[in-house]
């Protein structure tokens, strides 16, 4: 954050957006939090998350790989019936 010198009021907003191969793809950036938003505290950064998203996302876990084959984040959902190729897309 500090990098890319985003506002303070900022927090990590998480969640899904219709598209990609498979149906639904994730959203992963920094926003401000709105009133049909939940806000969490995590280690001093705020994540937030669209209400309606929850049932997408419940249980994902989200992690950075920096390596030879591959660099990024990476999504591990539980919800998930199927993913693409790529990872970055999904059907609930």
């Amino acid at each position: 954050m500090q990098e890319k010198n985003v506002p303070a009021e900022y927090g990590l907003r998480i969640g899904v957006q219709g598209g990609g191969c498979s149906g639904m793809s994730y959203l992963l950036g920094f926003d401000k939090a709105k009133d049909s938003d939940e806000v969490y505290d995590l280690d001093g950064l705020s994540l937030i998350m669209d209400k309606k998203h929850a049932m997408y996302v419940l249980g994902m876990e989200v992690d950075f790989q920096d390596g030879l084959n591959a660099r990024g984040f990476v999504f591990s959902n539980p919800q998930a019936k199927s993913t693409c190729g790529c990872g970055s897309s999904f059907s609930a």
